[in-house]
């Protein structure tokens, strides 16, 4: 135990380094995932928009409009794209339609409605169901949300994130993953994220182990209303206080800054920014946009940890706007605003973090122990299949990101000589080809 207490004040005397480049450093490169990120199409990514947009609208409420046009129509085309994506994986992916009949619910939704989710599935080598989902909604609305007649061409609402995920799976296909991938997208965010909660609450019924949601809405601009141009940053968005938590609980223990979805967007910044050239994720600390929302919320109020990702600037003259002309003004969600360049880079950084997250181990269960009073640090975990080792991470109360790395321990258990006062821990896994999971942090138990 004493070299180990060593090892642990050589790496803090030094004082650590940069988190995000500590992160980015431990990232190994893995050349089946580089070469799935390489893959991805802007040419690809801007016919699948297009073809979206054609279909006029995809308003939940415009399932019955003329052939070729609404919703109904749209799913349709989604379900055959990925059954043609599915019949080249050897039986590996599977395609489904997860549907219900929606009540009226005095909100939004005020006559009986299907809603239909389009859901690919990649089966992991992994036994025990380790699950990950790449999510997105193809639902789109004018000014009226519940106008399913005029146009709501939703070129970037969300038909960015919806080809973002159909391409995802394309280049994914052919992966081995050791955990299985969900490739979801999703029906009705428009009237209160309904496809993604009835999934979302579906998956928690049946017990299985989601491990973490990347959804994608709004993705695919790089343009702001006021000029302003940037191509090289996404937001990544995740809630402080896990669905059930309880805030006096976390105010004690200090990890308002610590629930599985804020760890996950810790992972996704720093795994992503390794792979892809030419974009950064901007960690925002936040659920979602000020008192906005999206379909990783329905993961986190499943339990599950969800991020989101979103382009740097949103245009609000393209949301949610029947498409006009007014005062020199051009409204509407239109394929001649989205910049596709960019919207390849975000598909990358998808398929870099959601590979890697599938492609290596998984999270731990870590517990800090509390059964006597002590100055030292006792840690414990739960062993994770396909493991070698476990990376113990800190940084200060007042630091954002993972900056230090304490010690690497065969075992489950370990001892520092650091006071669980003054500093955050983490656990992570780490395989045989160096990959790393995601930090978890250990909660109090004895």
């Amino acid at each position: 135990m004493r070299a180990r207490f060593a090892l642990a004040a050589a790496v803090l005397a030094l004082g650590g380094v940069p988190a995000h480049a500590a992160e980015q450093a431990a990232t190994r490169i893995d050349p089946a995932i580089a070469h799935a990120v390489g893959a991805v199409s802007p040419a690809r990514l801007k016919a699948d928009d297009l073809r979206l947009v054609a279909f006029g609208t995809r308003n939940t409420f415009s399932e019955t409009s003329r052939p070729g046009r609404g919703v109904a129509a749209a799913r349709a085309w989604l379900l055959e794209r990925l059954q043609a994506i599915a019949a080249t994986t050897g039986g590996r992916m599977t395609v489904s339609v997860d549907s219900y009949i929606h009540h009226p619910d005095g909100k939004r939704v005020a006559r009986n409605v299907e809603i239909a989710s389009v859901i690919a599935t990649l089966k992991g080598d992994e036994p025990g169901g380790r699950t990950y989902v790449m999510s997105a909604h193809y639902d789109s609305i004018n000014s009226v949300n519940s106008d399913g007649v005029a146009d709501a061409p939703g070129a970037d609402d969300n038909g960015s994130g919806t080809v973002a995920v159909l391409e995802a799976a394309r280049v994914m296909a052919g992966m081995r993953p050791r955990a299985t991938i969900v490739f979801a997208i999703f029906e009705s965010e428009e009237q209160g994220l309904l496809g993604a909660e009835h999934f979302a609450q579906g998956l928690k019924a049946s017990g299985v182990d989601v491990q973490g949601d990347v959804n994608n809405d709004i993705v695919g601009s790089s343009l702001g209303r006021g000029g302003e141009h940037d191509g090289s940053t996404v937001r990544i968005f995740s809630e402080a206080v896990a669905a059930g938590g309880d805030v006096a609980r976390v105010n004690a223990i200090g990890n308002e800054n610590d629930s599985p979805s804020r760890e996950l967007s810790r992972y996704a910044r720093g795994v992503g920014d390794a792979y892809v050239q030419g974009l950064r994720g901007d960690l925002v600390f936040r659920a979602d946009r000020f008192l906005r929302g999206g379909d990783h919320e329905a993961f986190n109020a499943a339990g599950f940890a969800a991020i989101r990702f979103v382009e740097p600037f949103e245009t609000y003259q393209h949301q949610h706007q029947t498409v006009r002309e007014e005062g020199g003004v051009r409204y509407g969600d239109l394929p001649e605003h989205l910049d596709f360049d960019y919207l390849a880079r975000v598909t990358r950084y998808n398929v870099a973090v959601l590979a890697s997250l599938a492609m290596g181990p998984g999270r731990v269960d870590a517990k800090t122990e509390t059964k006597e009073l002590t100055n030292y640090t006792t840690l414990s975990w739960s062993a994770v299949p396909g493991t070698v080792a476990y990376e113990v991470v800190a940084r200060r109360t007042t630091e954002a990101d993972w900056g230090r790395v304490l010690a690497q321990v065969a075992g489950t258990r370990v001892t520092l000589p650091y006071s669980k006062d003054n500093w955050l821990f983490g656990v992570r896994a780490v395989d045989g080809e160096g990959r790393r999971g995601v930090v978890a942090f250990p909660l109090p138990g004895r």
